[in-house]
Parts: C-alpha cells; sequence; structure tokens
C-alpha cells in the first residue's frame, strides 16, 4: 500500500473513532512503527492532524463549535499535564480567575482541595470543585452557553470589572506573535480576566502556536507566564524573552512517543 493511500485511511480512521494511536496504524496496516511515525509527521506537516502523545487526533476548523462534552472527550495527555502544573502554582488562600476551556478546567481538577477561592464563568470548573470543601467558589452570573457549559454576557464582564485576584489562568484558541485569538464572546470575557489578575497565566499546548481563531483579545503584554507542553522554537524562545514571559514545560517533559 503507498503511503498516501495508507495517510487516507488513517483520516478516515480519525473521523470515525476520533484518535489514532500509532500502535493502531502498526496494527491495522501491517507496518513498522518507524513508518507509522513518518506518516504521522507527513499527516501534520499537511496540517490534517495534531499529534498527541503516541497518536494523533483530528484539529477542529477554526470556525467550528464543539460541544463541551465533545470537547472533554478531545483533552490530551499534553492537556492533562499543563493543567496539573498549573495547579501546582496555585497557593494556599489566594483568590484565582478560571476561564472556561477544557486546559484550565484540568487546572480545576488538580486543585485537590488546596484552599483557595476560585472565580469562574464554567459550569462544569464550578460543579467539578463543589466536592472541595477547601475551595470557595464564585461561579459568574449571566446567560448560560447550555452547549458549550459556560457563563457569558454583558453581566459577567460588568461583574469581572469589579474583581481583583492573584491569578488568572487562560486558555487560548490561538496563539500567534501579535497575541491571543478565541471566539469573540470568550475573548471579551478573558480580556477582563486578564485585566482583573496581578498575574496572568496562558495554558495553552503546542498545537495552539502560530494559529488565529477569529477574535483577537489581548497582545503580550498581559500576559506574564506561559504554561505549555513542550519547548516552542528558538524564534518563539527569543520572542518571549523579549516580552519578558516566563514559561513553564510539565517535567519531565512530554515527549512524542511514536
Amino acid at each position: 500500500m503507498f503511503q498516501e493511500e495508507r495517510m487516507q485511511l488513517i483520516i478516515e480512521h480519525l473521523r470515525k473513532h476520533n484518535r489514532i494511536s500509532a500502535d493502531d496504524i502498526v496494527s491495522l496496516f501491517d507496518v513498522s512503527r518507524d513508518t507509522a511515525r513518518r506518516d504521522l509527521i507527513k499527516l501534520e506537516e499537511q496540517d490534517a492532524i495534531i499529534r498527541t502523545r503516541g497518536g494523533a487526533i483530528l484539529p477542529v476548523p477554526p470556525d467550528e463549535r464543539r460541544s463541551y462534552k465533545d470537547r472533554l472527550l478531545h483533552i490530551s495527555d499534553e492537556k492533562r499535564a499543563i493543567g496539573k502544573l498549573a495547579a501546582a502554582i496555585v497557593r494556599q488562600g489566594e483568590h484565582i480567575i478560571l476561564d472556561s476551556s477544557t486546559t484550565v478546567q484540568t487546572c480545576a481538577e488538580n486543585l485537590n482541595g488546596k484552599s483557595c477561592t476560585v472565580i469562574t464563568n464554567s459550569i462544569y470548573s464550578a460543579d467539578l470543585l463543589s466536592n472541595h470543601t477547601a475551595v470557595e467558589i464564585r461561579l459568574l452570573g449571566g446567560t448560560v452557553d447550555k452547549e458549550q457549559r459556560y457563563v457569558y454576557g454583558t453581566s459577567v464582564i460588568e461583574t469581572l470589572s469589579h474583581y481583583y485576584v492573584d491569578k488568572a489562568f487562560i486558555g487560548i484558541g490561538g496563539i500567534t506573535m501579535d497575541g491571543f485569538s478565541a471566539s469573540e464572546e470568550e475573548g471579551k470575557i478573558k480580556h477582563k480576566m486578564m485585566q482583573a489578575a496581578k498575574q496572568v497565566i496562558v495554558l495553552a499546548d503546542h498545537s495552539k502556536f502560530d494559529k488565529r481563531y477569529g477574535y483577537r483579545f489581548a497582545d503580550w503584554s498581559f500576559v506574564d507566564m506561559l504554561i505549555t507542553d513542550q519547548w516552542p522554537s528558538q524564534d518563539w524562545r527569543t520572542f518571549l524573552a523579549e516580552q519578558q514571559v516566563e514559561i513553564l514545560i510539565p517535567e519531565p517533559t512530554i515527549e512524542k512517543e511514536l
């Protein structure tokens, strides 16, 4: 079987099953692990897939909004590692903001009863944290997006303007050197969350770099720290150093096991 044929079948498998592992490719097509790795690298170069630890998932078109339930199914090991590291830098007694992104939700999952006050517009995170008696939760009031499981609207933005918090954890639709993008409704809320915090921490896996997503809501002057799953390119590291943005990578650094 030619590589192009095999790559097309890999995409068809992903459309049916949401993800594929290198072992799946070896088994399905009777090829070596090195061949499976080359197939995934080429598909990634074509922007046809997003490589994850040990395999791949399909990218979501910028104008497509998946349901929150579907987004939860696509949380990668990389995102979970980012969230765990983010939770580790929360100190006892701090007031923090968590936005409604699934990567930030993994931070909520790892707070493990740490004594702090959480302000959020995420219904999922508020519900999750309600099981932790040490965490005080302030769920912002507004219009409920039942599909995406978050609260939005002018009342959310107005309420955020009255808060002063220690840290804001912000998930991103896309990152460029020009700044950060998301959907317009979410972007306006994220911008206000950034303004309310002494320290802004952006959580983003490597797939978000050099991607734009509809609405640019902030530039790098708002950001103090970036937590991502692998070291960005040298150009990005030079840029982030110029912007005085600290980079944190989960330890041990996640490697693509292909």
